[in-house]
């Protein structure tokens, strides 16, 4: 059985308050399809080849928790969260074939408050040393780290910011920068998009057009 981190202390890394989301579409019942609550995403699962070294990984660097473990047949499977209102939002499955040629997922991510926060993850994904392809970088909308966890499967970890601007949109960013400078960046990113706008905006006109106004 696999279990989750020990230690008593309080990490604030780990805290289940910031919680990340990494989700599979889970259906659930409501009136009407445009209803926001007839189809939310819940968690996802994706297959690895070392089952014990991936959910440490998960644990320990990303502050999932162990909910539960055991097989389904010839599969053991691990379930993660870092919502106690979530059984789990990452389910590891055995399985995944040592030789397989092409990874499918193209990325999985977990959104943060704050660039402190992200930061802080930064700095446990490279004091941890087992993940590679570490990046920095803004889209203007959001300031993120792209990295690849120990077996190739890429993560992002990223902050949103107060703007909108179309994607795709990618340029490396210093983390190690005063977070006005970094936001005054992502900002005049943002503005020299054609359809820029504010995030509460653009979020007033995604509600619009998803049927979800009053």
């Amino acid at each position: 059985m696999l279990n989750g981190a020990g230690s008593s202390r309080i990490d604030p890394w780990l805290n289940p308050l910031f919680p990340l989301y990494a989700f599979e579409i889970m259906i659930t019942s409501a009136p009407t399809l445009a209803s926001r609550s007839s189809l939310m995403f819940s968690h996802m699962g994706f297959c690895v080849r070392d089952l014990p070294h991936m959910a440490r990984f998960y644990q320990e660097v990303l502050g999932f928790t162990q909910t539960d473990a055991g097989d389904l047949g010839a599969v053991q499977l691990v379930f993660l969260s870092r919502d106690p209102t979530e059984h789990h939002q990452l389910v590891l499955a055995s399985g995944r074939p040592e030789d397989l040629a092409f990874n499918v997922i193209n990325q999985i991510s977990f959104r943060v408050p704050d660039l402190a926060t992200l930061r802080g993850f930064l700095a446990r994904i490279r004091a941890d040393g087992q993940a590679s392809d570490i990046q920095t970088v803004t889209h203007g909308n959001a300031v993120s780290i792209y990295v690849r966890d120990p077996e190739g499967n890429r993560l992002e970890l990223f902050m949103d910011t107060p703007w909108y601007c179309e994607q795709p949109l990618r340029e490396p960013l210093d983390l190690d920068q005063p977070d006005d400078d970094i936001l005054a960046r992502c900002e005049v990113m943002a503005r020299s998009r054609p359809k820029f706008q504010a995030r509460a905006e653009w979020q007033a006109e995604m509600a619009r057009r998803m049927g979800q106004t009053e």
